[in-house]
């Protein structure tokens, strides 16, 4: 994680003694303007968690009202890791906008539950391994669709559904209390490591399992999907007319339209985390690379608001992508109600 030149962060980063003090004693000469700057980055990402946290909430009453989310039990999930994330962001960020000083075991607790964003890291890294899980499912299910059909059982999917959950808290609960602590009353989260190999090692382990090796699952199992859609595609071409093939293209009108949308969410992903990975990538793994103050605040904010932004970019997805769920949010706003309603008494009208 990356460090943000306060009493807290949001995605801290291991440090060292001497970045400690820094942080400790302000640096403000330096950064004169970064107590404005993390002012309203602040209440930015709040504004972020209350978009996200309503926007999320939406469509997970959207799959409950069109009974999708017992087609797409992993995808239904996604949300509710998201919506996870976005409701801690909205407890987290405001009580960060007061700089609380941090004194005794009130602190130190305020510091590990509230201040080091366990909670929201706990839905992010939770919603990583969901959505490579729904990529290896759908790359199962088109593939090697006769083999899915024969092995997958529901209770896997369920377990998928526990793994994302129970693995992300035993990681980031493990990671928070064993490299967090409080000094001169400031948290300092996610940052004391027993000796520079275990940063190493373990942001390189971070980085590889969280984006590269998530990467080339999307690029596999994605890449092979589109294969064999336009292979089927070419095979129904030749099949036109009767009524199997009709119901058969339907079904794969279906399927298409949830492998684009969750394409989408995989892009988004790629693209939005990448700053931030660029940047644990400079920071810990390529210290030599020079960057000055101002570059690396700013690069910190960009990172950050990057990342929270794909979470609340989602549901904006499915809600324009996922037909069922898109049907059932149109019939929820009032003056297509109305226009609805008037057009059905003009009907009754004319017919009577």
């Amino acid at each position: 994680m990356i460090e943000d030149n306060s009493t807290t962060s949001h995605l801290s980063d291991a440090m060292t003694t001497t970045e400690e003090t820094q942080i400790t004693r302000g640096n403000l000469a330096t950064l004169s303007l970064s107590p404005n700057i993390r002012f309203y980055f602040r209440l930015s990402v709040l504004v972020i968690g209350v978009i996200g946290t309503a926007a999320n909430a939406l469509i997970l009453y959207a799959m409950l009202a069109s009974k999708q989310h017992l087609k797409h039990m992993l995808i239904f999930n996604q949300n509710a890791l998201d919506l996870f994330s976005c409701i801690f962001l909205v407890i987290t960020y405001p009580v960060k906008l007061f700089n609380i000083p941090l004194t005794g075991s009130l602190g130190y607790w305020l510091c590990t539950l509230i201040l080091s964003d366990m909670f929201v890291w706990i839905g992010s890294v939770g919603s990583v391994i969901n959505l490579a899980t729904i990529t290896v499912d759908r790359y199962l299910k088109v593939v090697h669709a006769v083999w899915s059909k024969k092995k997958l059982r529901r209770w896997m999917i369920y377990s998928a559904i526990a793994f994302a959950w129970i693995g992300s808290v035993v990681y980031i609960v493990t990671w928070m209390f064993s490299t967090t602590a409080v000094m001169h009353g400031i948290c300092i989260p996610y940052a004391i490591f027993k000796n520079k190999f275990a940063m190493i090692f373990h942001y390189t382990w971070y980085i590889l399992s969280f984006y590269v090796i998530i990467l080339f699952i999307f690029i596999f199992c994605y890449g092979r999907i589109l294969i064999v859609i336009r292979r089927q595609a070419k095979v129904m071409a030749s099949y036109t007319g009767s009524q199997s093939s009709i119901s058969q293209r339907r079904s794969n009108k279906i399927q298409t339209n949830v492998i684009k949308t969750m394409i989408i969410v995989s892009v988004f992903y790629a693209s939005l985390w990448s700053p931030y990975y660029i940047s644990l990538l400079i920071k810990k793994l390529l210290p030599n690379v020079i960057m000055d103050p101002q570059t690396k605040y700013v690069w910190y904010y960009v990172s950050v608001f990057s990342a929270f932004l794909y979470t609340c970019m989602n549901p904006f997805i499915y809600a324009t992508k996922f037909k069922p769920v898109k049907q059932v949010l149109l019939h929820m706003i009032p003056w297509k109600k109305t226009a609805k309603q008037a057009s059905e008494n003009v009907a009754m009208q004319k017919f009577t």
